[in-house]
């Protein structure tokens, strides 16, 4: 029986492994299926890549961003401009990541499979699926989290373990400087504080994560804005003025889009599409109720554990006993010596069978006897918690607008105590009489919630397709009178060349920036003082001053009402 444990035990979490990896690749699949490789990049992703000279020219990069997808697409963006290229790379960036996310996860619930089923039910939300293959940092913020709080809970925080929570929290600060401080305070304050994680070496790998990753961010302020403050202080000028408010409804009503509600005031909720606003709650009070019990459970198991230890101990000792009695009767009877050390070799195999016996009951006792545990399943979801509420609550408190992936690491870090709440109504399920009934209900249930997610990503996809098709129609509006430079390749082959800005500028009410890009021209902003080459509107009339300026309609729009005024 000893022998079996242990390597049932290594299956056990190896099975895990493999039903993370294909969580893993379903999310994949399912993105490609989605989502077409053909998108045309989005406003944000067109500002990443145009730092790179296949993309140029360049278009402005402003306070609130940051370095870490320009480092992401680099390898591919750097030298090809293949946009399907970028987005097969990003797709296998995208479930990497999802997969060192959660795999720090298959201990620390008690149930190994939680694990994917936490990834699964994460890589399922629309908005995770949509970005799988986008250039936009908040999937990766999300993994570098969920991964550092999973590595920070482990009981022996080796040096590899260390490295890997000042890794996912580097990450995530790179990528939004924001979240990162988020992450960051709760798990420093639990380092400090809780005396089951408290130690330096938590701390410090919490603290060399956030200096590491907001580094890049802290000399660019220095560089470009002239300082932390004054970046800052403009930042909060091109969010719309950061301030206390309530936007929890606005996040209620982007769950089924827009990507970006900026005003949200005209938008409305569907209950329909924020069912998940109304599962996660239920399944992580069911999580933590579950892992509650899960850790009464592994108290019991962890004393029972010690009482047979103790007696494997001392059936030990009373075997080292025998085995010197029997040397001693050898030493003064030589002619009874074979006997007796037969005798000895009986008592030390009766010893070790002893705590082959102990071992096979509790295989923790492998290594040593059982410690007071340093986290339970409840402590590891009850932390995760705390996080995700800390990352969640600027944007729910001082962002005045929302989009559904600003909380993408408030779902990842929830996800492991959902995970164990639905599989605590599994093992309910399973003990219902008859058993069919609640595991029809369960399955109702989860193909519901499919159902809505599912097509929501597709959705979303059209619309975003329709609507970038619309920067190049209007592109080629101005083309057609003398406004830009012509093909991206043309505009390409000559900024790399003469390093100087576009010829022309454009303002206009909407998308100024993804039009000028595509048309080769730079954006006007507030305070330029070059007069506009062409004014880009949708649905608006021209200020007085360009009134007189000839008027263009842009033809076979996704959405209507686009027009060029081009000066004459």
């Amino acid at each position: 029986m000893g022998r079996r444990t242990a390597p049932q035990s290594r299956a056990h979490l190896l099975r895990a492994h493999h039903l993370l990896l294909g969580v893993c690749g379903a999310f994949a699949a399912l993105s490609l299926v989605l989502v077409p490789l053909t998108l045309p990049l989005g406003w944000d992703e067109t500002v990443y890549a145009s730092r790179f000279s296949p993309y140029a020219p360049a278009t402005p990069f402003s306070a609130p961003r940051t370095r870490g997808v320009p480092f992401l697409i680099a390898p591919v963006a750097a030298w090809s401009d293949s946009v399907v290229l970028l987005r097969v790379w990003l797709t296998l960036l995208a479930t990497a990541a999802l997969y060192l996310g959660f795999r720090p996860w298959v201990r620390p619930l008690g149930r190994p499979s939680a694990a994917a089923v936490a990834a699964a039910l994460y890589g399922g939300l629309w908005f995770v699926l949509f970005y799988a293959s986008a250039a936009m940092p908040n999937h990766y913020t999300a993994m570098g989290a969920v991964g550092a709080v999973g590595l920070f809970l482990r009981s022996r925080q080796s040096p590899m373990t260390r490295a890997g929570v000042s890794g996912g929290l580097a990450l995530a600060t790179l990528m939004r400087p924001n979240d990162g401080l988020a992450l960051g305070v709760p798990l420093l304050a639990a380092a400090l504080l809780v005396p089951a994680w408290r130690g330096w070496s938590r701390a410090l790998a919490v603290l060399g994560g956030l200096v590491a990753g907001a580094l890049p961010w802290i000399v660019e302020a220095y560089v470009r804005f002239g300082g932390v403050g004054a970046r800052l202080t403009e930042a909060s000028e091109v969010q719309g003025d950061l301030r206390p408010l309530l936007s929890v409804v606005h996040h209620l009503t982007v769950m089924d889009g827009p990507l970006l509600c900026r005003p949200c005031d005209s938008d409305s909720i569907r209950p329909l599409s924020a069912e998940w606003w109304l599962v996660l709650p239920l399944l992580v009070t069911v999580g933590l109720w579950s892992a509650h019990g899960g850790s009464r459970r592994t108290r019991r198991a962890t004393r029972e554990a010690r009482r047979t230890d103790r007696e494997a101990r001392r059936m030990d000792r009373e075997a080292r006993r025998t085995d010197r009695e029997a040397r001693r009767m050898g030493r003064e009877a030589r002619r009874t010596g074979r006997e007796a050390r037969r005798t000895g070799r009986e008592a030390r195999r009766m010893g070790r069978e002893a705590r082959r016996m102990a071992h096979a009951a509790h295989p923790e006792l492998r290594n040593g006897p059982p410690q007071p545990a340093d986290t339970t399943p409840l402590r590891a979801c009850l932390l995760a918690a705390v996080t995700a509420l800390s990352v969640a609550l600027p944007y729910l408190a001082l962002v005045p607008y929302a989009a559904p992936r600003f909380l993408t690491p408030t779902h990842a870090l929830l996800a492991p105590a959902a995970a164990l709440g639905l599989l605590a109504l599994v093992d309910v399920a399973r003990a219902s009489r008859p058993p069919r009934i609640g595991f029809a209900a369960l399955g109702l249930a989860f193909a519901g919630h499919l159902a809505v997610q599912l097509p929501l990503a597709n959705s979303n996809a059209g619309i975003q397709a329709g609507a970038r098709g619309d920067w190049a129609r209007v592109a080629e509006v101005l083309h057609e009178h003398g406004v830009g430079a012509g093909t991206r390749n043309d505009r390409t082959s000559r900024s790399s060349r003469s390093g100087t800005p576009p010829p022309c500028v454009l303002r206009g009410n909407t998308s100024v920036i993804p039009v000028a890009y595509a048309t080769g021209c730079a954006p006007g902003r507030t305070g330029d003082p070059r007069s506009p080459t062409a004014l880009v509107l949708r649905e608006a009339e021209p200020p007085s001053w360009a009134r007189s300026w000839p008027r263009h309609r842009v033809p076979d729009t996704y959405a209507p009402g686009w027009v060029v005024h081009v000066r004459p």
